[in-house]
């Protein structure tokens, strides 16, 4: 029982602190440079956002992830200083999110998103590998 309120409570904190999109939105876009020709960084503007940003916004992502402060799982740019952006990489962690998985980031695992398309979860690993 004390486990099952942690868990909500923990849920409930990690959609606090996420704020709404229209926050995250307002934030300030950053470039970052690759490690790898074979990909390149998403390009944003102020007010703009990337397709792998607009589609995490409508995932259930914000639940256990925030852009910047680990909440459930680690914080976006966290998983972009472990992770170089190149094609490897991009497949590796897209698989991950529609299979799911645990123990890289510690024991609670990352519900799968079987219903995500490969080209979908790509997007995403695209944009969170270019926040350096």
């Amino acid at each position: 029982m004390k486990s099952k309120l942690f868990i909500l409570s923990c849920l409930t904190l990690a959609m606090a602190a996420c704020g709404s999109p229209e926050e995250r939105a307002s934030g300030t876009a950053t470039t970052a440079t690759t490690e790898s020709p074979t990909v390149s960084a998403p390009a944003t503007t102020a007010g703009s956002r990337t397709e792998g940003e607009k589609l995490i916004a409508k995932s259930d992502c914000i639940g256990c992830h925030n852009k910047v402060q680990k909440v459930i799982g680690p914080a976006y740019v966290d998983i972009a200083k472990k992770y170089p952006l190149n094609d490897e990489n991009v497949n590796h962690l897209a698989d991950k999110i529609i299979s799911g998985g645990k123990g890289v980031w510690g024991e609670v695992p990352m519900t799968p998103h079987a219903n995500m398309s490969k080209e979908e979860a790509k997007e995403m690993v695209t944009y969170i590998l270019s926040l350096k």
